[in-house]
């Protein structure tokens, strides 16, 4: 099988790096091609990319491609994965956030996984901390009461909505369908992700992966497969400012309008 995968960055090119050379240097089972999508940095990310491929640092292996895509403006999160959409001749493609590193070929494993499941059209694999603290994530859909908590966590009363939203207290060590598909590290059926349009331009950041994980299961089964892993550094960048906070706010109003209101 093929296999492909974007990472879309913004003035993080040291991590982005990093993400690209554990990428290629863990995913050896099937052919890949990874695209490196850069939004429009201030601080030379895009030619600090080219110079890494052109330098070999980001040196394709045995079937392997690399290949570094500018952008003119910042066009946000999803725009920007977009961007490849019309190349992707592969099967299985992966989404990557640029503080993604892999241990293992999680990729290959993953994409193995669908194939063997052909009711699957997206998943994931569990995500850690880099001191191996597993990530507690959002798996049911998107919901008012769980996002203010997790914006404004002295609320206690709303804790109970949050621990429905990550599933707490479930079975989450073994494959289960889930709802929401972190952005961060998602795994898609090249095909099903195409006839979905990829994301929604309408959110420049944040929700975007919830409202592309509720198209996708218009297509098919979204999954989480905790057996294969991948570090996620996960900056939170919405929980320590008030500006992405507000972008956030008002991608969830987006979400809402689009998919309907659930309290």
């Amino acid at each position: 099988m093929n296999l492909s995968a974007s990472i879309v960055t913004y003035n993080d090119q040291a991590e982005a790096i990093r993400a690209a050379v554990s990428v290629l240097e863990h995913t050896r089972r099937h052919p890949l091609a990874l695209y490196l999508v850069d939004n429009a940095s201030t601080d030379g990310t895009g030619k600090a990319l080219e110079a890494a491929v052109a330098s070999g640092k980001l040196a394709p292996g045995p079937r392997q491609t690399v290949r570094v895509i500018r952008k003119e403006t910042n066009v946000g999160f999803g725009a920007g994965h977009n961007t490849v959409l019309p190349e992707l001749a592969s099967d299985y493609h992966f989404i990557l956030n640029p503080d993604i590193l892999l241990r293992e070929d999680t990729l290959s494993d993953l994409a193995e996984w669908m194939q063997a499941h052909p009711a699957a059209v997206m998943a994931r694999p569990s995500l850690c901390f880099p001191d191996g603290r597993v990530q507690v994530l959002p798996l049911r859909r998107c919901s008012l009461r769980p996002m203010v908590y997790r914006q404004l966590s002295f609320l206690s009363f709303l804790k109970k909505y949050n621990d429905a939203y990550v599933m707490a207290g479930e079975d989450l060590t073994r494959p289960r369908q889930i709802e929401f598909c972190t952005g961060s590290f998602a795994a898609v059926r090249t095909s099903a992700f195409k006839a979905a349009g990829g994301f929604d331009e309408g959110y420049f950041m944040y929700v975007e992966d919830a409202d592309l994980t509720q198209k996708m299961l218009q297509r098919g089964q979204v999954w989480l497969v905790p057996q294969y892993t991948a570090v996620h550094v996960w900056h939170r960048a919405a929980h320590r400012s008030l500006g992405p906070m507000v972008q956030q706010t008002r991608s969830l109003c987006r979400y809402f309008k689009k998919w309907g209101f659930k309290f």
